[in-house]
């Protein structure tokens, strides 16, 4: 049995749980992390020395950190083509997809702009600062929405990890209360992601614990 680490209002685990869901793999997770506590436990931090969440022990296998790195071990034991390719060059397409969100959309949205209006009091946010980081969210999403007019995923065809690093950010994106210029092929890539049941179930969750309004 998969067991998980995470607050399912946590977005990185959001996205391992996604993962596993498409993967169709059975788990096991327990709070952690925030209200929930637990990570600033001795147990927990023999688990994980970093004390964040999500962490992953899958069997009698090692507990494992950092929710790119559990998806990239899921999709090299259980996952198979298309999701993550066998072919070395086909692989390294998604992966490069999967890291450009990672580093572009994910770690430019969660921090600067959602935890800016969401996990910050209106007070102390730091509006200029917001709308800086809402620019260059903005300007990778061009990216994105050129190469959706390649095809209906972000890596081509199917639907891969890549749609996991990247997607698992749009709701809240498409959420928030924020001015958003028009993009066609996001908002028909946003749609395809919505249909997907796990999606439903993992990512389309309430974020309103996370809030602070004062």
């Amino acid at each position: 049995m998969i067991k998980i680490w995470g607050r399912q209002s946590s977005s990185n685990v959001q996205a391992v749980l996604w993962c596993l869901s498409e993967l169709k793999l059975p788990f096991e997770r327990i709070d952690a992390g925030y209200i929930y506590g637990v990570v600033d436990t001795e147990a927990y931090r023999a688990m994980n020395p970093n004390c964040t969440i999500p962490t992953l022990i899958d069997g009698d296998g090692p507990p494992l950190w950092e929710s790119a790195a559990i998806m990239r071990y899921l999709a090299n034991r259980y996952g198979a083509d298309p999701f993550w390719p066998s072919d070395p060059i086909d692989r390294a397409h998604v992966d490069k997809w999967a890291e450009w969100s990672k580093l572009n959309i994910a770690v430019k949205f969660t921090a600067p702009i959602f935890w800016g209006l969401v996990r910050t009091a209106p007070s102390k946010r730091n509006y200029d600062a917001i709308e800086k980081s809402i620019g260059v969210l903005e300007n990778n999403l061009d990216i994105a929405e050129r190469q959706l007019d390649r095809g209906p995923y972000l890596a081509g065809d199917a639907f891969t990890l890549a749609d996991i690093l990247f997607g698992h950010c749009l709701y809240r994106y498409f959420d928030l209360e924020m001015m958003r210029p028009e993009r066609e092929n996001l908002t028909s890539y946003y749609a395809r992601l919505r249909e997907r049941p796990a999606f439903k179930d993992h990512v389309m969750v309430s974020y309103e614990e996370l809030r602070i309004t004062e």
